[in-house]
């Protein structure tokens, strides 16, 4: 000890204070606004749902054009002859009979070579355009057998239905394979859950008959 001084054994070095920690550089620019992406994506998903039913409707509208065009094709072929290819796809008279918006008895007159009214043999030739669309743009196989197939399990509605209802742009919007079956019922009748519900069903039975049964819901 000299001079009043009492040495600690430490080097100058140690004595000084420790420097703090270096801090870590502030990012330039503010962070993202998450909110702001949000509201930004959700504006362009809503655009983007417009735009797809903006295109879905116009190719409806050019499908109902190009089915009126060759309706008006098809109306040059006597009635004999558009009821004999509405046979040759698979129809049964009783469901042309009802496509056309005629008795049976009238289609059987038809086919034996009385004449039909100008509207009834318009009605056979946009029949016949229109399954002949169907098969042709969305590659439906079998059209009369699809026309008489349930749109939903469970529930009894065709497309049949749909056609016989003067809605043949549903029939169009089915056949796309890019409507939900259940929206094209909706749009059909809003109430064809409750209206068309039925707690029974018609079944093959062992010995190849046709029965009836309680559903299973």
């Amino acid at each position: 000890m000299a001079d009043g001084i009492i040495s600690t054994g430490m080097d100058e070095t140690a004595s000084r204070e420790i420097a703090p920690a270096p801090k870590l550089p502030t990012p330039t620019g503010s962070p993202p606004a998450w909110s702001e992406l949000a509201d930004q994506a959700g504006d362009l998903n809503n655009r983007a749902q417009i735009l797809h039913s903006d295109t879905d409707d116009l190719h409806i509208d050019v499908v109902m054009r190009e089915w009126q065009s060759r309706s008006t094709d098809f109306v040059r072929q006597d009635m004999p002859t558009l009821l004999r290819s509405l046979a040759d796809l698979g129809f049964s008279w009783r469901h042309i009979a009802r496509l056309v918006g005629v008795s049976v008895p009238a289609v059987q007159k038809w086919r034996r070579g009385q004449p039909a009214t100008g509207q009834s043999r318009f009605n056979a030739a946009a029949i016949l355009a229109a399954s002949a669309l169907i098969e042709e743009h969305y590659l439906v196989r079998d059209v009369a057998s699809w026309f008489e197939a349930p749109i939903v399990l469970g529930y009894p509605i065709t497309a049949i239905d749909l056609y016989a209802s003067k809605k043949p742009q549903l029939v169009f919007r089915l056949a796309t394979g890019k409507s939900d079956p259940e929206q094209v019922l909706s749009a059909f009748d809003p109430d064809w859950r409750e209206k068309y519900r039925s707690d029974f069903e018609v079944f093959e039975s062992e010995d190849g008959g046709l029965a009836i049964r309680a559903k299973d819901w």
